[in-house]
């Protein structure tokens, strides 16, 4: 029996972030050798970061990952990782993995499949490399400034009788994958560095394309992934799985506040190798071996040991999506936080379900990011906040980081201002109230004066609504200057596919971390975080749910925007439709591209409780509103990446700003 103890880690990486990024190579490289760990697998372009978008033109991006390279070097005596980075060759830039063993490269394998949907734009960058194909390097050693030549491309290792050959990321998710060219040549160990963002439910396709790959090829199958919020948008979620002869062997924690975080198992070589012997799979003989780079290298003799997963218990909640958005949101918004060097968040807290959900989304970071990694790590991480180095308990950080302010005009109910101060006083942030009633007013007379008659609802309706979310923006702006901290939008995904959001007003803020999830789920996750609660831990032992009753004073409520006087009963629904049916059209017609009339068809089928006649006016409004409001989704502050239903026109779902509104296709109807 021949068993190879192998890991992969993942890595909280910034770009061009030089020294962060190779400490936390280097930690993770140090961290496996504890363990023991022979074979190691780091995440994709892990050297520069993924994020460093045109920034990859630059050749002292080039430059700088080739000198942390080497100087990665010598912490590899003794054990074999990959390190990816980008490279050139032919002018060309390449998505590249170096295999490093016992201190010295061995070679370069580049990728094939470049992600090009979503929110991935690697072929603007990079050029896939060509199946069956690889060059000799030439490569400047920037210590010695001696020229070395290394095997580059479509390349495989053997390594001390091991052989080991890459998937890297996307090229695991397509049909063609190279890991069935790799079983041709005996391969034992596939590495697979991704740079993969989180969105729900992803990680059960992640599971079967790693477990299909360790069955079809018969291999140990390590895949390692980046975590948190590397750039700004895009929110990995780590977990780490390692497969070996169709079964799991070891999955990693998600969306954990670690910078580095290593998972291991021991696989049986033997066990794959007789797994591929009884393989029906057609076999293809090479036409060389010249593309195999052989090393040698010995292996220490490795003991079994148990099947202990690291997965975390929340990942087999009832409530999965909840807790997965409960955590990507902790998560992104704490490295916003500290890699903006921001000294805490700013929130406009209406009383109602967005700005309730932003404000418990940022207590939830500081109390999960504690249970995670510690009070004394957390409050390293936030260094450069010195107010809350002393503080002891979440509440007290809270106190510091979240500040909240409700300003009401006369159109206010005092329904939305005791639920702001409710849920003020349960987060305990520091809450202010502003009232901006005299200076919408003064507004008025300014505007009327120059106009020379009254403004009235019956005339000016438009106006009036969104002047009083306009004056809400200043003071919440002073408050973040005066605090130094981030002002955050409230704005939601729903909202944003139909413009109804005031700019410069509910739409002001450096960011929007819900303008990528839909009013409907929002408010069900807010009953239950009042009502269920997310996975929390006591101690080592003992878990508990954590809930936030007050919110109870939110969810009873209709969403309002408050813009008109109490006897309009003014609702969200009634202005636009009801959200449920809003979603439904918007991933019919945004997502998959369906027209009006196909939108149409389907409403009637799933929402029978409307006559057709409202389904038809819905969707007709739905189309025009969508249409004429690119300009503001344009606008919008960066939003956080959560599904495949991103509306956000610089990552995901680009639309022209001017069109015909599908007016020839609404006509039809």
């Amino acid at each position: 029996m021949k068993l190879l103890k192998v890991a992969c880690a993942v890595l909280n990486q910034i770009p061009m972030h030089w020294e962060h990024n190779k400490k936390n190579i280097v930690q993770a490289i140090e961290d496996a050798k504890e363990k023991n760990v022979s074979v190691l697998c780091l995440p994709e372009l892990c050297i520069s970061g993924y994020g460093c978008e045109d920034m990859f033109y630059s050749p002292n991006v080039l430059e700088q990952s080739i000198r942390v390279l080497y100087e990665v070097l010598p912490h590899t005596k003794g054990i074999i990782t990959c390190v990816g980075l980008p490279m050139m060759y032919q002018n060309r830039t390449f998505n590249a993995c170096a295999l490093l063993v016992d201190g010295k490269i061995a070679g370069f394998v580049a990728k094939r499949f470049l992600a090009g949907n979503g929110i991935h734009y690697e072929p603007r960058w990079f050029t896939p490399w060509i199946a069956e194909k690889h060059i000799n390097l030439s490569l400047q050693n920037p210590q010695t400034k001696e020229n070395e030549s290394y095997l580059f491309g479509d390349v495989y290792f053997d390594i001390g009788g091991i052989k080991i050959g890459f998937e890297i990321c996307e090229d695991a998710w397509v049909a063609h994958r190279p890991g069935r060219a790799l079983s041709n040549y005996g391969i034992d160990v596939i590495m697979n560095p991704s740079a993969s963002h989180f969105a729900f439910n992803k990680i059960n396709v992640r599971k079967r394309f790693v477990l299909e790959g360790s069955r079809a090829f018969g291999v140990a199958y390590l895949y390692a992934n980046l975590l948190g919020n590397e750039s700004g948008r895009a929110i990995y979620d780590g977990g780490t799985i390692i497969a070996s002869a169709g079964e799991i062997a070891n999955i990693g924690q998600r969306l954990s506040f670690h910078d580095v975080l290593v998972t291991s198992a021991v696989v049986d070589i033997d066990a794959n190798r007789i797994a591929q012997s009884q393989s029906s799979m057609n076999f293809d003989l090479p036409n060389s071996q010249e593309n195999k780079i052989t090393v040698p290298y010995n292996f220490p003799n490795i003991e079994p040991e148990p099947y202990d997963p690291s997965e975390s218990k929340w990942e087999y909640s009832n409530f999965i999506q909840e807790e997965e958005f409960t955590r990507a949101l902790a998560l992104g918004l704490f490295d916003y936080l500290r890699k903006s060097r921001s000294n805490g968040f700013v929130v406009s807290l209406s009383g109602g379900a967005d700005s309730a959900a932003v404000s418990c989304c940022v207590y939830l970071l500081i109390k999960l990011g504690i249970e995670n990694i510690g009070l004394e790590q957390f409050k390293k991480k936030l260094y450069y906040i010195s107010a809350i180095q002393d503080l002891k308990t979440v509440d007290e950080i809270s106190n510091k980081l979240l500040l909240t302010a409700y300003q009401p005009t006369e159109n206010s109910s005092d329904t939305t201002e005791n639920a702001a101060d409710k849920l003020a006083k349960a987060l305990n942030a520091t809450h202010y109230t502003f009232n901006i009633n005299e200076v919408v007013k003064e507004y008025h007379k300014i505007i009327e004066q120059g106009l020379d008659r009254k403004l009235a609802w019956q005339t000016d309706d438009i106006a009036l609504q969104n002047i009083q979310a306009r004056v809400r923006a200043p003071s919440v702006w002073m408050i973040a200057n005066i605090y130094n901290a981030l002002l955050l939008s409230t704005s939601n995904r729903s909202e944003a596919a139909v413009g109804y959001a005031t700019m410069d007003g509910d739409t002001s803020g450096g960011l929007s971390p819900i303008a990528g999830i839909d009013k409907f789920f929002l408010r069900n996750w807010l009953k239950w975080l009042e009502t269920k609660g997310v996975l929390t831990w006591i101690n080592d032992t003992e878990s508990s749910y954590f809930k936030i009753e007050v919110l109870k004073s939110v969810n009873v409520q209709q969403p309002t925007a408050e813009l008109r006087p109490s006897e309009n009963k003014q609702t969200d629904e009634d202005d636009l439709m009801p959200y449920d049916l809003l979603d439904a059209i918007e991933e019919a017609a945004i997502r998959d591209k369906k027209s009006p009339a196909d939108c149409l068809k389907l409403l009637k089928q799933t929402f029978k409780q409307y006559d057709d006649k409202k389904l038809k006016e819905w969707t007709i409004k739905f189309f025009r509103l969508w249409s004429r409001n690119q300009w503001k989704r344009e606008r919008y502050a960066p939003s956080f990446h959560l599904d495949d239903k991103n509306l956000d026109p610089k990552t995901w779902c680009r639309f022209p700003i001017l069109s015909s509104s599908f007016e020839y296709e609404l006509e039809q109807l």
